[in-house]
């Protein structure tokens, strides 16, 4: 389900039992407590909208006011969070040309994506690959690792081998190290982030037991976690119950993609649960 304009995102708070963070008032970042949001010590509500194409259109200097402009259409609808991806791997205008080499341009359309939002008072929840081709996804890096001689049957070797594996952990640290042009502000400092989202729609076809995505999803999880303790984390999952929980598969419609929905959101370090949406098509 590629249509990200499409799909309604509803997010779940869920308790987990490590990963405890220190409430500080007034610091800015979106924590939880229990099965609630706080923002500065106070229940925060979360009202928001998707917007993928936020960074590549902030690409373009001169293209900039539209990013403003939907942020202040937002805002003056009383909306409060949006998600756009923090990705565009290969192909044209990308952010990430190969592994480790990234275009300067882009990331400075993200640096004022971040700058604008903050702005206006939105917080941001920023993806960091995509399941689907659009804009790169699991295929572009496991299209890399193959052109440096690495053996992959299927672009499920995405969550696998251990090669992408690392290209796909230095993109989440040069993310959450980026020092935005616009704020001063490293990434991972920055409270207009409320959420990093670890991919949109993470699919794993090729093994339908969910012990795939469950073990990928435990070793991402607790690499952000090493490096940012600041902001909340998820797994950008649809919602598809799994193994864990045969007596709801009936629920789903009609797919076994892998994924787990009680299982994956109860790794320690996934601090709220998605849910993807799609009424046009189920």
């Amino acid at each position: 389900m590629t249509r990200l304009a499409l799909a309604l995102l509803l997010v779940t708070l869920i308790h987990q039992g490590c990963f405890h963070f220190q409430v500080e008032a007034g610091d800015g970042f979106i924590r939880t407590r229990g099965v609630h949001f706080l923002l500065n010590g106070s229940p925060y509500y979360a009202n928001g909208f998707n917007a993928y194409w936020l960074m590549y259109t902030a690409s373009d200097p001169s293209q900039r006011p539209k990013v403003s402009a939907a942020f202040r259409e937002a805002a003056s609808h009383g909306l409060t969070v949006a998600r756009t991806w923090a990705f565009s791997d290969g192909g044209y205008r990308p952010l990430q040309y190969s592994p480790g080499s990234y275009n300067e341009q882009m990331f400075k359309g993200l640096d004022f994506v971040i700058a604008e939002a903050r702005s206006y008072g939105i917080k941001l929840i920023l993806s960091f690959a995509n399941n689907y081709d659009s804009f790169g996804g699991k295929q572009q890096y496991v299209s890399w690792a193959r052109s440096r001689g690495q053996y992959l049957s299927s672009d499920d070797d995405f969550f696998r081998h251990p090669v992408v594996k690392g290209y796909f952990k230095n993109h989440i640290k040069t993310v959450l190290y980026r020092y935005n042009s616009f704020t001063g502000i490293h990434y991972k400092d920055d409270p207009t982030i409320m959420a990093w989202e670890l991919m949109n729609e993470p699919r794993c076809t090729s093994d339908p037991s969910g012990r795939t995505i469950q073990a990928w999803i435990a070793e991402m999880a607790s690499f952000v976690k090493t490096i940012d303790r600041n902001h909340l984390l998820e797994a950008g999952l649809e919602g598809f119950y799994g193994p864990s929980t045969p007596q709801r598969n009936s629920l789903n419609p009609g797919l076994k993609i892998g994924t787990d929905f009680i299982a994956n959101n109860r790794i320690p370090g996934i601090d709220f649960a998605t849910v993807h949406a799609y009424p046009d098509q189920w």
